[in-house]
């Protein structure tokens, strides 16, 4: 069984990237990685959500095309972490309306706050398009159950997978995941069930 989208990306980001990121945040090494693994569970679950319909596989797609595919992951960090990278731009792009409440959401239930927290999705956002690029471009989109390769339908298929295997999974990553994009379906973002998923997860930002 091949790895999914979120453990292969969080993989690379492995070792100096990660220590990087908790630098640029003022996180401990164990506080950074923890914020990373809820957060990309956050993102491209809502990719995935965005990416099941066709014009938005298909917006996404030329995106990535047009934007993230020739570059590779280390080039884009070093852009974000000086200040590049249109991170705030992606994110309206991905969560729309609801960017302040993903913000919220992953600072409630990580311990970081809103303002970390944004910063974090902000610095992650172009890292995950990069990755998506190389994943559609350099491997042909290629998965375990994917045969539509380098296409918005792809595209679409690869991230709609990646979305049913976290919110199949739950736990922080599901939790957040469905509480960002209204779990109940009332257009108001609810956190309550995070508070009990927090816990000492990160034991708060230093």
């Amino acid at each position: 069984m091949s790895a999914s989208l979120t453990d292969d990306l969080l993989n690379q980001l492995q070792g100096q990237p990660l220590a990087d990121i908790g630098n640029q945040l003022g996180l401990s090494p164990s506080q950074a990685s923890g914020a990373v693994s809820a957060a990309l569970p956050l993102l491209l679950g809502a990719l995935g959500r965005n990416a099941s319909q066709p014009q938005g596989a298909e917006a996404l797609f030329g995106a990535l095309q047009r934007d993230h595919s020739s570059l590779d992951i280390g080039s884009v960090l070093g852009s974000v972490l000086g200040g590049g990278g249109q991170g705030q731009q992606i994110l309206g792009h991905i969560f729309g309306a609801r960017q302040q409440g993903a913000a919220q959401g992953l600072g409630a239930a990580t311990g970081l706050g809103g303002d970390q927290a944004g910063t974090l999705l902000k610095v992650l956002a172009p890292i995950v398009l990069s990755f998506l690029a190389q994943r559609m471009f350099s491997q042909g989109g290629a998965t375990a159950a994917n045969q539509l390769g380098a296409s918005p339908q792809g595209l679409g298929q690869m991230l709609g997978e990646e979305h049913q295997s976290i919110t199949q999974q739950g736990g922080l990553g599901g939790g957040l995941l469905g509480a960002v994009l209204d779990r109940d379906g009332d257009g108001d973002t609810d956190f309550t069930d995070l508070m009990g998923l927090a816990g000492s997860f990160l034991g708060g930002p230093r």
